[in-house]
């Protein structure tokens, strides 16, 4: 399987450079490598909280434009960029190898009592 080197940036400023694999979206890599990315609605578009911030446009321009529904939970999301996607959103493919997303310090999540889901 190929996959391309993909750095998540999280909440404290600490790196996490991994190998991610094609097809997959960037909420499920997060996942796979144990980053804590939160995914309340476990991928099916109904929140904001896998919000990722591109640092680098060029990267930002390869995926394709974020679809009306996207863009209607971005809008709910704390701390939008230019550059601010859904991580669930975001297919891994080869033009992403080298690309670093940036989660922001704080999210907008709608779990109760800390509960945080997990991936299936």
């Amino acid at each position: 399987m190929f996959r391309v080197q993909i750095t998540y940036v999280d909440k404290e400023g600490k790196e996490h450079t991994v190998a991610a694999p094609l097809g997959k979206n960037l909420l499920e890599v997060a996942h796979d490598n144990e980053i804590d990315l939160e995914g309340a609605c476990e991928g099916s578009l109904a929140c904001s909280t896998c919000h990722l911030i591109f640092e680098d446009e060029d990267f930002y321009k390869k995926v394709p434009e974020a679809t009306e529904d996207e863009l209607d939970m971005l809008d709910l999301a704390f701390g939008l960029t230019d550059t601010s996607r859904l991580g669930c959103q975001v297919i891994v493919t080869k033009s992403l190898d080298g690309a670093r997303v940036r989660i922001p310090a704080a999210s907008r999540n709608f779990y109760v009592d800390g509960h945080k889901p997990k991936p299936h």
